[in-house]
């Protein structure tokens, strides 16, 4: 079985300069907190969420039939694996250095991950991916939307923190995927579990199916507040707003890896892969509050991801590197 390895919190409890999650650093969303905050947990939310199907097409311009919800991004890989291993489908493909949870549903449900795009009838993409904060390749995109037929799934996780450069797909290459959003990572409130798909244009009947797979109420009553919230205009003022703002802190971000002797990877996010010049004591910065992600599990061994985060962060970060020169040094 593929192991799940994720950054962020961890058995020793939340880290005090967290590098190694994605989420915008620049959160939580005050208004999506406050929504989050006020919601009424006393009762069930509507078992067919339609004011927030209706929230989330207005926002996307679809047709609310379009909208499905899920658990967690998550969830919804879990899902649609199950759904297209029900299907007869038996291998998938994934961008080489990609989400682990895209293997380990694989795993899960006996589906074989195959190199050539082509040969996959299930594939998953990710635009702007992790860990390296790249758009998807256009040749693998080509290479999946000119065979048929075939479930494509866009995961639009980094979608709303992408900082430069626009989507691998066009308007109507999107029309014809699936496209899988987690807002809670844009929001900074990665602890509500929340998310939904849009389904690709004629795929009614698809949608209905992945939605009968579902337990009743997949989402709670706070992730509901977070996607009606996330919906709103001032919400995606706000992480339009953020987006200046990490953008500094990410150029802060690698202007202090290089000082230190890390090579950087080009990314078009706040997040990214960059390697130390010399074998990382991870343990020991972990020891001073500060995580990194390590990249093994994606494909990058000696690499490590990191997020931009906050001037007190950098400054953590920058004074641990150096006491970690000093010992090595010694």
């Amino acid at each position: 079985m593929t192991p799940r390895i994720h950054g962020g919190t961890d058995a020793l409890g939340p880290v005090r300069w967290d590098f190694s999650s994605n989420a915008n650093a620049c959160g939580p969303c005050p208004a999506a907190l406050q929504a989050v905050q006020r919601a009424n947990a006393a009762h069930y939310p509507d078992p067919t969420y339609t004011r927030l199907r209706a929230a989330l097409a207005d926002l996307h311009g679809v047709d609310p039939v379009r909208v499905l919800l899920v658990a967690s991004a998550s969830e919804g890989i879990q899902r649609i694996t199950g759904w297209r291993w029900r299907a007869g489908d038996r291998r998938c493909w994934t961008p080489p250095h990609a989400y682990g949870d895209y293997a380990h549903a694989a795993s899960a449900w006996g589906l074989e991950r195959v190199n050539e795009a082509g040969l996959a009838p299930l594939a998953w993409l990710c635009d702007p991916g992790s860990p390296l904060g790249q758009g998807e390749s256009p040749d693998a995109v080509k290479a999946l939307l000119d065979h048929t037929p075939r479930t494509v799934v866009l995961d639009r996780a980094y979608a709303p923190l992408r900082l430069k450069g626009d989507s691998a797909l066009n308007a109507a290459q999107l029309d014809r995927v699936w496209q899988l959003w987690s807002p809670n990572k844009a929001l900074g409130l990665t602890g509500v579990r929340a998310a939904y798909a849009i389904a690709p244009l004629g795929a009614h009947a698809d949608r209905v199916e992945l939605e009968a797979l579902s337990a009743s109420w997949p989402i709670g009553a706070h992730g509901e507040a977070m996607l009606m919230a996330w919906a709103q205009p001032g919400v995606q003022d706000w992480v339009g707003d953020s987006r200046a703002t990490l953008a500094e802190w990410a150029e802060a971000l690698r202007d202090l890896l290089v000082r230190h002797g890390w090579t950087c990877a080009p990314s078009d996010t706040a997040y990214g892969c960059a390697k130390p010049p010399q074998a990382l004591d991870a343990a020991a910065l972990r020891a001073q509050g500060i995580k990194l992600r390590d990249a093994t599990s994606f494909g990058l061994p000696g690499w490590w991801r990191l997020s931009a985060q906050r001037p007190e962060a950098l400054a953590a970060l920058d004074a641990a590197l150096d006491e970690l020169q000093r010992e090595t040094s010694r």
